[in-house]
């Protein structure tokens, strides 16, 4: 089972979207391992994002990913990046298939609700970051021979 990492951004909090945003990733089969509600810090946040470092948007996106709580989660399943990749949506909202969160749910690029990791290096380097291997749960569940062939 592939794991990754999704956080449900400050606006999505905000706007109280968090339940819709996990449900969706629940409805498509994805497994909760791990959970919290946090206020991310200026270090991590540097670290989350360090690959976007110099870029034109890094100062904003730092800015406003501490600007208020989070939910930071853990999803495993088959193909987990991609499932929860395609879930979201493109970046951009306007760009986004209808039935994604972010099409459905979003229209700036700035504010568009949930962070998910783009790889499995990617993945690999996330979920460390914001949870010890010991919080991160991994169990069976009676549907998932109905949801995993």
């Amino acid at each position: 089972m592939e794991r990754t990492l999704v956080i449900v951004k400050p606006d999505g909090v905000q706007r109280g979207l968090t339940g819709e945003i996990i449900s969706r990733f629940e409805r498509r089969g994805l497994r909760m391992a791990a959970m919290k509600l946090m206020q991310i810090p200026l270090e991590l946040a540097q670290q989350l994002y360090a690959v976007h470092k110099g870029k034109h948007f890094y100062e904003g996106l730092i800015q406003y990913i501490t600007s208020s709580p989070v939910v930071v989660m853990v999803l495993e399943g088959k193909d987990a990046i991609e499932i929860v990749r395609r879930t979201m949506g493109a970046t951009n909202p306007a760009q986004a298939a209808p039935g994604t969160i972010r099409a459905d749910l979003a229209l700036e690029t700035g504010r568009n609700l949930v962070h998910g990791s783009d790889s499995l290096e990617t993945a690999k380097y996330e979920v460390p970051l914001f949870f010890n291997d010991d919080e991160i749960l991994s169990y069976p569940r009676d549907t998932d021979r109905w949801i995993f062939e």
